[in-house]
């Protein structure tokens, strides 16, 4: 049985779930700027030693990932905000129970209530560790 939101919950998540968008996709923007002007290839030059490249590799890697996660991130918050359109926002989208405020108010993204997520994370390692 899902949980109905106020409109005030609703207002307030959506505009959370705007706020963070905006702040991720200025993260993402810094982090190609950066790239744009410390590239793998320029810091390596600058770099003495085998160890110093391996080292400059591995941030290129991080910041890579930085920007994969942010990314991933913001597809959770589109798909937030589609259900507080849709007015399915706090609705497992698995099972269509309620998911708690508090749920929402730690993990604004979250589109399964705690035991479908919980079920979907050991399917999933299941099938990750085979």
């Amino acid at each position: 049985m899902p949980i109905l939101l106020s409109q005030v919950d609703r207002h307030q998540s959506e505009q959370r779930l705007r706020e963070r968008r905006t702040a991720l996709r200025q993260e993402i923007r810094d982090a190609l700027l950066r790239a744009g002007t410390e590239r793998e290839a320029d810091i390596a030059g600058k770099l003495n030693d085998a160890q110093d490249h391996t080292l400059a590799e591995l941030l290129s890697g991080v910041a890579q990932a930085d920007i994969a996660r942010d990314a991933a991130e913001i597809s959770d918050i589109e798909g937030a905000l589609a259900r507080l359109s849709a007015g399915t926002y706090g609705e497992c989208v698995q099972c269509g129970a309620g998911i708690p405020r508090e749920r929402l108010n730690v993990y604004p993204t979250a589109k399964r209530c705690l035991p479908c997520q919980q079920a979907h994370e050991v399917a999933g390692n299941r099938s990750a560790a085979s």
